[in-house]
């Protein structure tokens, strides 16, 4: 079972002494590069995207087309990148082959981006069933390593997930809302006025979604999503 902490500098020097080579092109690291090495890093997507829902784009731009015309219910999303190479090998390591050491060099690089950091993060709830399966909730160990970064608090009890649901991998963003509805609780807590929902990957943005209607609903004014890949998938 995963412990609810952030990877400390035992677990970073634990790596560095077992893991010598790139977790991506499994070259050699130097002494100065950790996890992985600074030419797999400069592949890393840095594309333009719509800072409101997340859509890639041109250009950078505070709200595409679609959202001027349909915004989504939160207030501004902030991603690493795309979901495709090289992120999306270390976010299959990450959350499927239990390397949660690397919530943490994760966070740092989507750390870099966000500007106006909310005080309380809230990780997307994983079922219990699922969390058993896996041994640990990504998002929550990704929300440890951003709030030691952004001076933030964590509150992992926040959300809860009510019902076990079906992957939502080949669903679209309407199946996707059918197969969520009803499927999160959000329990009686003090909330800060400025909140962000943290997930690994933000594709339809449905789950988000669904997390922010709740928070809004208890009278938040402000959600952020803080996510390490968007998926561009068809909206039908």
């Amino acid at each position: 079972m995963m412990p609810n902490r952030v990877p400390s500098w035992r677990d970073n020097l634990y790596h560095r002494l077992l893991f010598k080579h790139c977790s991506l092109c499994q070259l050699p690291l130097t002494h100065t590069e950790q996890y992985w090495c600074n030419h797999c890093i400069s592949h890393f997507p840095t594309l333009p995207y719509c800072q409101h829902c997340g859509t890639t784009m041109l250009s950078t731009v505070t709200n595409c087309g679609r959202c001027l015309s349909n915004p989504p219910r939160w207030h501004r999303l902030y991603r690493l990148g795309e979901y495709r190479p090289p992120l999306q090998q270390l976010i299959h390591q990450f959350k499927f082959y239990g390397k949660f050491w690397l919530a943490q060099p994760l966070a740092q690089q989507l750390a870099y981006q966000i500007t106006d950091p909310a005080p309380l993060l809230l990780p997307v709830p994983l079922h219990w069933r699922r969390y058993c399966l896996r041994g640990f909730n990504q998002s929550h160990q990704l929300a440890l390593a951003l709030a030691a970064i952004l001076n933030s608090q964590v509150n992992q009890h926040a959300f809860q997930r009510l019902r076990h649901t079906p992957s939502q991998q080949q669903l679209t963003k309407i199946q996707r809302r059918h197969n969520l509805k009803y499927a999160f609780k959000l329990h009686s807590c003090s909330l800060p006025d400025h909140v962000a929902i943290i997930d690994d990957v933000v594709t339809t943005g449905a789950t988000v979604d669904q997390l922010t209607q709740l928070l809004l609903q208890r009278g938040v004014k402000r959600v952020d999503i803080y996510t390490l890949c968007h998926t561009e998938q068809s909206l039908n």
